[in-house]
């Protein structure tokens, strides 16, 4: 195994630098919240009733972290679409946010199209392409986010604007003491989780270390730390280049709490991770007890991790800030330049022809 303290080993790996866009998060999101402070309401007269983000992969993730942050802060529906086609809801009472880093996503392309048929509000998010010509052409608001990242690495970009027009149309209270509180958290954590940071006291290289070679599962709570379980789940896959799943309490305890014993000799090897905050209800934490008390015998090691900070949005960013630097030792341990997502490419290269 790669000496993980070893930071001339670990650049050698990192070739295309994700390292950098890691700790340039900060900063990344101070300027996502500008951006979003550029946004002006074209529409004047709000009878708003629904809000859908139409995106897919690290286009989406924002609208997940949205819909789990606001929860029951917000008294409209929240909707996250990861499809070709709209929800038959979408109507002129929708406000639809097109979320796509390149522009070109054929399924984002999609359902703007829907979008602008079905007479929905449309605010586009994107760094360029096709979507930016139409909303140019149909004068369809834009925030302009920059290029040349890969998608997974521009969540500040994803998320903090669609949380500032929320707040400018009036949906939402203000949001700058969160939002303060989470860039500074971000801020520290990032520090601690530099390479230059040995393992002693580096919580993601050790997290890593521990992942390493086993097959990581990550359960979170619906309406907490939902969207952050699904993000670790997902930097996992494109960081590490391995597989790993991703469930939701309370109701994994329906179904999934049973399946872990026909395959005991495979189960042996995973690593559960539970994320954990001071927000669960009583019945939560009683039920994630129980869970680990079951699970327990079934897989190589169960682990928990809370969240940190006073705002629930400080909370939910500091869980993505750890699993963001672990899914990139992981990578740096499995010897994998955690950028590239060559079979992605070669998908879109397929589907393209």
């Amino acid at each position: 195994m790669i000496d993980i303290d070893d930071q001339e080993a670990i650049r050698k790996i990192d070739t295309s630098n994700m390292i950098n866009h890691l700790i340039g998060f900060t900063q990344q999101c101070r300027d996502a919240v500008d951006l979003g402070k550029g946004f002006e309401d074209p529409w004047g007269d709000k009878g708003l009733q629904k809000i859908v983000i139409a995106g897919m992969g690290g286009s989406a993730i924002g609208g997940d972290i949205l819909r789990s942050y606001l929860g029951n802060r917000i008294d409209l529906p929240i909707y996250v679409n990861r499809d070709y086609t709209l929800p038959g809801f979408v109507d002129k009472y929708t406000l639809l946010f097109v979320v796509s880093y390149s522009g070109n996503t054929e399924e984002t392309l999609s359902s703007f199209e829907q979008g602008r048929k079905m007479g929905a509000r449309i605010v586009t998010i994107t760094s360029g392409g096709i979507i930016e010509d139409v909303a140019l052409r149909e004068d369809i608001p834009i925030i302009r986010i920059p290029k040349g990242l890969p998608p997974r690495a521009s969540l500040g970009y994803l998320f903090f604007p669609l949380l500032i027009v929320l707040e400018r149309l009036g949906l939402i209270d203000e949001q700058d003491d969160a939002i303060s509180e989470t860039i500074t958290l971000l801020r520290e954590l990032g520090d601690s989780y530099r390479i230059e940071v040995d393992i002693s006291a580096n919580k993601a290289k050790d997290m890593a270390v521990n992942i390493y070679g086993k097959l990581p599962i990550i359960y979170g709570v619906h309406g907490y730390t939902d969207a952050a379980a699904l993000r670790w789940k997902g930097q996992f896959n494109e960081n590490s280049k391995t597989f790993a799943s991703c469930n939701i309490l309370p109701e994994l305890d329906h179904n999934e709490v049973v399946g872990w014993k026909a395959l005991s000799h495979l189960t042996k090897d995973f690593f559960v991770i539970f994320l954990r905050c001071k927000d669960d209800i009583d019945r939560l934490k009683m039920r994630i007890d129980i869970t680990k008390s079951l699970i327990s015998g079934d897989v190589s090691d169960v682990s928990e991790i809370w969240s940190e900070g006073n705002s629930r949005l400080a909370r939910i960013f500091s869980l993505i800030c750890l699993g963001d630097f672990t899914s990139y030792y992981l990578a740096i341990l499995n010897n994998i330049d955690p950028t590239p997502v060559k079979v992605i490419d070669r998908l879109k290269k397929e589907l393209a022809q």
